[in-house]
């Protein structure tokens, strides 16, 4: 066979081959992609999210937070053992990285009612006189700060450990994980939900028991517990997550390489799948033992600086959790059958609520993103949950329905006191701070407001419809404080209707830039609605208890709506793409209540076609 024929059949192999292992990594081949100019990106909403804050930064009354009033609080991990639900997130005073720094643990049993934060790791006192390779600084009178990007570890044997990392930070501008802080400190969660000792289970170059506070977890006389930190020492996939606090060189550490917030996740064949911040991915054959030389660019993932977590889901697909823009903003997901090629692109939260502390480098959005990592526990409701900060203030976790779907098939016909209980709001969206929680009481969905800087939220998707009838009640406990708008929404979250019962006890319709009243509004009275919306004519009526009281235009076109949104607040649209990224001021009050509560009531809902 001639050189030429040789070539001809050789090379379509080739290229065959090199096209197989180009296409065998993670990417993103869906055509939706966020617009940042919107909180919420223009992405469609996974039907059923429900948005749970679990903390509330608040320095004016420490005694409604965690006792300390700290207002840093950041990199929140997450885990279920022992049927509980648990949160670790770091914290510092004002900014971070500025000491001191400490770390906090918070538990639940449903993953809605939070306990008030734990310390878990204590502020940690640095020797006077300690100084810091690169540095010339001397510590005097300095506290640690705390960088982990590893929280949890359940061992083969059920031993629950909860792990950070003591780092040192001498100024504003210093980095925690340079490879030259104190060490890695590990304790157990109990069963009881007591903690046990705190020990040292890594140590850094130049740190042993004999300059350091707390003991090498060897010296422990709970052989259970020195087992299963041998056992995490051992897990090279969990030690990965050490690398940037960890020395350089450090054996433990198979990739080395700085890159950042190691997630990963198993393949069918067995290969572990990468993640790391900028959307940098690779693939490891055995279990973790070695890496591509590299990391790459994930192709078509957009990430910047921020967190994105993988994992498999409960169906035996994948998702991946991230900020897809060059923002801490939104917070979607993304779907993958394979765990390899992601298609899809939707909403998990899409509100960014107002930064009332300005810091060292914290940043506006919903963002360093953390699920529950393989080993670390099975929600039983087969849910993917995640956790996160808001603006590296407030600690929130989030629960996504699985599968993940985003589209309603039938329409709407909720009457929350016929519903399953404990089910009424599965098919529902909620965002729900400390402060505004949106709740089912007594047979009605109940959204309450004592919090000046945010909203309760309650959604619900129905099929997209060019002509739809909407009836739900309403019943306000208040006629001259709070308010409630009530939209319908496209897939996009454009409103094209808003009715608002406002703080004047008036009920009316947006117009264009002005609002039309159509009636007065009395607290403790129910209000039966019936909103009739042809989205082509743009042509709306309302009917309050069987009477006509409004017709009007739409203030917006769409060509259909998707979901009806109740929400106690105005439409934020404050942070902007053009929002310098550093607050350096705090907002007026940022610790208080509103003076009294305002509540609405909603018993039930039903959408139509006509």
């Amino acid at each position: 066979m001639n050189k030429f024929k040789i070539l001809c059949l050789t090379l379509p192999f080739a290229f065959a081959i090199s096209s197989s292992q180009a296409q065998d990594t993670v990417r993103y081949t869906g055509k939706t992609l966020v617009n940042a100019d919107y909180h919420h990106g223009q992405l469609s909403p996974v039907m059923g999210v429900h948005n749970i804050q679990t903390f509330r930064a608040n320095r004016e009354h420490p005694e409604l937070a965690e006792n300390f009033g700290w207002t840093y609080n950041h990199a929140p991990m997450l885990a279920y053992w022992n049927n509980k639900f648990y949160v670790e997130y770091l914290s510092d005073k004002v900014g971070e990285s500025i000491p001191p720094g400490q770390t906090f643990l918070q538990s639940s049993s449903d993953g809605y009612t939070w306990t008030k934060p734990d310390v878990i790791f204590p502020i940690y006192r640095i020797p006077d006189g300690t100084t810091k390779k690169g540095r010339t600084d001397v510590a005097k009178d300095l506290d640690a700060v705390m960088h982990q990007r590893m929280g949890f570890y359940v061992s083969t044997k059920n031993v629950f450990l909860v792990l950070g990392f003591y780092a040192i930070s001498f100024d504003a501008k210093d980095d925690p994980n340079d490879g030259n802080g104190i060490g890695r400190a590990v304790r157990e969660i109990q069963a009881d939900g007591k903690y046990g000792p705190i020990y040292f289970i890594h140590y850094n170059p130049g740190y042993s028991e004999k300059n350091t506070k707390y003991p090498y977890f060897t010296k422990s006389k709970n052989q259970a517990f020195v087992e299963a930190c041998k056992e995490l020492l051992a897990n090279r996939l969990m030690t990965q997550q050490w690398n940037e606090e960890a020395d350089r060189k450090d054996p433990l550490i198979t990739l080395q390489k700085q890159y950042k917030a190691f997630s990963y996740y198993h393949l069918p064949d067995g290969r572990v799948v990468g993640l790391w911040k900028n959307a940098l991915t690779a693939i490891s054959t055995d279990n973790g033992k070695s890496w591509p030389e590299s990391a790459f660019r994930a192709p078509g993932f957009v990430n910047s600086n921020a967190k994105i977590w993988g994992q498999k889901t409960s169906d035996g697909n994948y998702a991946t959790v991230y900020n897809p823009s060059e923002y801490r903003w939104p917070l979607a997901i993304s779907t993958s059958k394979n765990g390899l090629n992601y298609t899809t692109l939707l909403l998990v939260n899409g509100e960014i609520t107002p930064m009332r502390y300005g810091g060292n480098y914290k940043s506006y959005g919903p963002q360093y993103v953390r699920g529950i990592i393989e080993g670390n526990g099975k929600p039983a409701d087969g849910k993917l949950w995640v956790t996160y900060s808001m603006n590296k203030e407030d600690i929130w976790v989030s629960s996504v329905p699985v599968p993940v779907n985003n589209k309603a098939t039938i329409h709407v016909n909720d009457d929350f006191g016929k519903l399953p209980k404990g089910k009424e709001l599965e098919n529902w969206n909620i965002y729900s701070p400390l402060w505004a929680p949106v709740k089912v009481e007594n047979g009605s969905l109940i959204l309450r407001d004592k919090d000046p800087f945010d909203y309760a939220k309650a959604e619900r998707l129905f099929p997209a419809s060019k002509k739809v009838v909407t009836s739900f009640s309403v019943t306000p406990k208040q006629k001259d404080f709070g308010l409630l708008e009530i939209e319908l929404q496209d897939e996009k979250g454009t409103a094209t209707v808003r009715l608002t019962f406002d703080t004047a006890g008036v009920l009316s319709g947006k117009a264009g830039a002005r609002y039309k009243n159509f009636m007065k509004y009395e607290a403790g009275k129910t209000y039966d609605i019936k909103l009739k919306l042809d989205a082509h004519s743009r042509f709306y009526t309302v009917t309050v208890n069987g009477k006509d009281a409004l017709t009007s235009l739409a203030f917006q076109p769409v060509t259909a709506v998707s979901r009806i949104v109740f929400r106690t607040g105005d439409v934020r649209r404050f942070p902007d793409v053009d929002t310098p990224a550093d607050q350096t001021y705090d907002l007026p009050n940022a610790g208080e209540q509103e003076q009294k509560e305002a509540v609405y009531s909603i018993k039930y809902l039903k959408t139509e076609g006509f």
